[in-house]
């Protein structure tokens, strides 16, 4: 080979060299970035399919289908006899569809001024949801009733809307109005539980709404032709069974809300009827100071109280006025609330006095009025003169604060202590209800010091300490069923769709406090605070029924001590039968005045409404009355009927049952009579018979009944042409006087109508 061509040679060596390195290079870098990429792409399919694969499912299924809610109905809620107090109606939701109108190209004006119109919605409103164009569902007024929904369907039907819709729905409803509203509660728009046993037991109640899926195309809409559909049921919620009775708490609420404005109460007050043989709660009644609420419109204040607020000038101040306002009137004060239970407590502190055999029957106590207390001012008893020498029995009839605070230093700090942790006033009761309360107690080094025995001597007669209601009925009828704390409950019992009982609540004795005997002793003592001559409490007697209780008034100490300012809190606790008891009531108002000329105690205000109550209760229980011939005599009698009898057939049958009798005509038979046959009467009432003549239709003026003994009263009324009816507590007593009337004094009401009036002991004026 010529030199010439061996360079050429190497010339093309060389120039091959860096080709074949470069290709070498490419295809390592190639490889790397193939790998990199893969694992790049590997990562990526990882969390797409792995890691994130819920997220990615859920939104490819977003994009394929459609899903509408199936509401769930919520449980039904009954009372212990199975009357229905909530329950569901089926109503319709209406809602658009902004999307679907964009694509139709209907009038927005069109149909927010129409439905603005029909459905009271605020048409810039439903112009604003309307902007949100990408949007297959904007709510426009939920839950609206059937009349509603036909305007709106007509007003589709009209205008060939697509983009209006209306869905049935449920909406919940308490065919009882006000009735047990705060052991109820209500539900929001969402069909979740806000208050009361609703929110309570709302994972009961509420059920799984269901729901039905279909497939859509890319514009959105359903795709047509395909069987594809998937509906899921939904399933309602469960029923609940209470022990509360609807009639009990009907009468409860009534005559609450009557001695509310009787007694001008400022600031409401609550009434609890327990069964103390089982805890269950037969009724549960609380007015604050803008009085009961509708479940039904449980947002709406009465017009009075909005008046008042509206007055407000302050926009900010007004809206935090009305939510206060809501607040207050949704609050259960036999729950929520704490008070100082005043005398009504000396049942605690006599029970275990005796229980402690610390005290008995034969033990006697002298009261002069006031006595020495270490570690506090002199201390007086109401009864500024002193009740002298008497016995057990007798200071709990006079409810004489000397002898209790007497007997509570006799039973000791530490004694003491450990019975009221044993009563359960240290903790809440855990009532199946929201919000219940903590009492406020002094801590037990206090409450036992040897050196200062004020607070042991003011918890003796129920003073400068606060517990809620529940807490002091809960440890009442502890004191007369037996001497067992039984757990309180509302909800009896719980029973699935398909009838399946899922929750049960049987009466649960907490512990023995004290014992049968000593619980039987209470009973003969409570019996004389009511029945007994010289009882506090006698104004809760009820004709035909052995009737035991309590009476208690107190003062709001804090604030008194702070402002000078005395508030009373008046009550009376009372249970029947006492050689049985069956009922156990304490009612409390908080802050009654001395307007209606009642004087100011749990004995004249309380304790005479309680009466009234257990005189409706106690039949209605099946308890049957045993009257004695004095109370036989004064009974309310039911006028018969007289129409068409002679005249002299209508006189023997009037005087056989105890009534005078007038005739007005000249005829020889009774065509008309006053009052109307079956009204209950007083006894000795003069009943009109028209013979021919015409029965009068005027209207008369209602006298004035207050502080008149029942004769009077009755010859007032009789003389304006009008009738009375007492229930016949307390007639046989000369002391009894007129405190309250059915219908106020100057009210025009019809000729002939009953004017039922309560009876007090004005002997016991003044007592606590």
């Amino acid at each position: 080979m010529s030199q010439k061509q061996h360079r050429k040679k190497q010339d093309k060596d060389s120039s091959q060299r860096p080709n074949k390195t470069i290709l070498s290079r490419t295809l390592i870098l190639m490889t790397v970035c193939g790998v990199v990429a893969f694992i790049v792409l590997a990562v990526k399919l990882y969390d797409i399919q792995i890691t994130n694969h819920d997220k990615y499912e859920k939104m490819a299924v977003e994009q394929q289908t459609r899903e509408s809610k199936v509401t769930a109905a919520r449980g039904t809620i009954y009372d212990a006899n199975g009357k229905v107090l909530a329950m569901n109606a089926s109503v319709e939701t209406v809602f658009i569809s902004p999307f679907e109108m964009l694509e139709a190209g209907e009038d927005k004006e069109l149909i927010a001024s129409g439905l603005s119109s029909i459905l009271d919605v605020d048409k810039d409103k439903i112009l604003a949801k309307m902007e949100d164009t990408k949007s297959w569902y904007k709510t426009i007024k939920p839950k609206i009733e059937k009349e509603l929904a036909d305007q709106v369907r007509q007003f589709i039907k009209d205008n060939k809307l697509k983009s209006v819709h209306l869905e049935t729905d449920t909406k919940r409803y308490y065919p009882n109005s006000s009735l047990a509203s705060h052991v109820l509660g209500f539900v929001g728009d969402e069909n979740q539980g806000l208050n009361g046993l609703e929110i309570q037991y709302n994972s009961y109640l509420q059920g799984t709404n269901g729901r039905i899926v279909r497939l859509k195309n890319a514009k959105g809409t359903d795709m047509l032709f395909t069987d594809f559909e998937n509906y899921y049921d939904a399933k309602n919620g469960s029923d609940v069974t209470l022990t509360i009775d609807s009639t009990i708490q009907y009468y409860v609420e009534k005559y609450l809300a009557q001695a509310i404005e009787d007694y001008d109460v400022q600031n409401g007050g609550m009434c609890l009827a327990m069964n103390p043989k089982t805890g269950g709660i037969y009724a549960l009644a609380s007015f604050g100071d803008y009085g009961s609420f509708d479940p039904n419109n449980y947002a709406s204040l009465s017009p009075e109280a909005l008046s008042e607020l509206n007055m407000l000038t302050d926009e900010a101040e007004r809206k935090q006025a009305v939510s206060d306002a809501l607040n207050a009137m949704w609050r259960d004060k036999a729950i929520s609330d704490t008070y100082e239970p005043g005398s009504v407590f000396k049942i605690i502190t006599c029970a275990t006095a005796l229980e402690e055999n610390v005290v008995d029957l034969n033990s006697t106590f002298y009261c002069g009025g006031s006595m020495e207390v270490l570690g506090r001012d002199p201390l007086k008893c109401w009864k500024i003169q002193g009740h002298g020498s008497q016995t057990l029995t007798e200071a709990m009839q006079h409810s004489c604060n000397v002898a209790l605070v007497s007997i509570g230093l006799k039973i000791g700090g530490d004694t003491f202590y450990d019975y009221l942790d044993a009563f359960g006033f240290f903790d809440k009761t855990g009532i199946d209800l929201p919000g219940e309360s903590k009492p406020l107690w002094w801590p037990r080094k206090e409450f036992a010091n040897p050196k200062n025995l004020s607070s042991l001597a003011a918890t003796s007669f129920g003073q400068t300490f606060t517990i809620t209601p529940i807490q002091l009925v809960t440890a009442v009828s502890a004191v007369v069923n037996g001497g067992n704390l039984m757990q309180p409950y509302i909800v009896r019992q719980i029973t699935d769709t398909d009838g399946n009982v899922v929750l049960t609540n049987e009466p649960t004795a907490v512990r023995q406090v004290i014992s049968a005997q000593t619980s039987e002793t209470m009973c003969d003592i409570l019996e004389q605070v009511v029945g007994g001559k010289e009882g506090t409490g006698k104004n809760a007697a009820v004709p035909g029924y052995k009737v035991g209780g309590k009476t208690g008034t107190s003062v709001d100490t804090t604030q008194e001590a702070t402002t000078g300012v005395k508030n009373y809190t008046v009550s009376f606790c009372g249970i029947a039968p006492m050689d049985d008891p069956q009922i156990v009531i304490l009612m409390i108002l908080d802050r009654p005045t001395s307007k209606s000329g009642v004087f100011v105690s749990g004995g004249n205000m309380a304790a005479p409404v309680v009466g009234r109550i257990l005189s409706e209760v106690l039949p209605y229980l099946g308890v049957r009355p045993v009257y004695t011939e004095e109370e036989k005599a004064n009974l309310d009698v039911p006028v018969p009927k007289l129409i068409d009898k002679s005249i002299e057939e209508a006189k023997q049958l009037l005087k056989k049952q105890g009534f005078t009798s007038r005739v007005v005509g000249d005829g020889a038979t009774v065509t008309a009579q006053l009052p109307a046959a079956n009204v209950s009467v007083a006894p000795g009432s003069q009943i009109i018979l028209y013979a021919g003549s015409e029965k009068p239709s005027n209207t008369v003026t209602v006298p004035e009944l207050y502080g008149k003994s029942f004769g009077d009263a009755r010859k007032a009324l009789e003389d304006a042409g009008l009738f009375v009816k007492s229930g016949g507590t307390l007639l046989s007593t000369a002391t009894a006087v007129v405190s309250t009337q059915s219908v106020k004094k100057g009210e025009q009401v019809q000729a002939g109508s009953v004017v039922e009036v309560t009876l007090v002991d004005k002997s016991i004026l003044g007592h606590y």
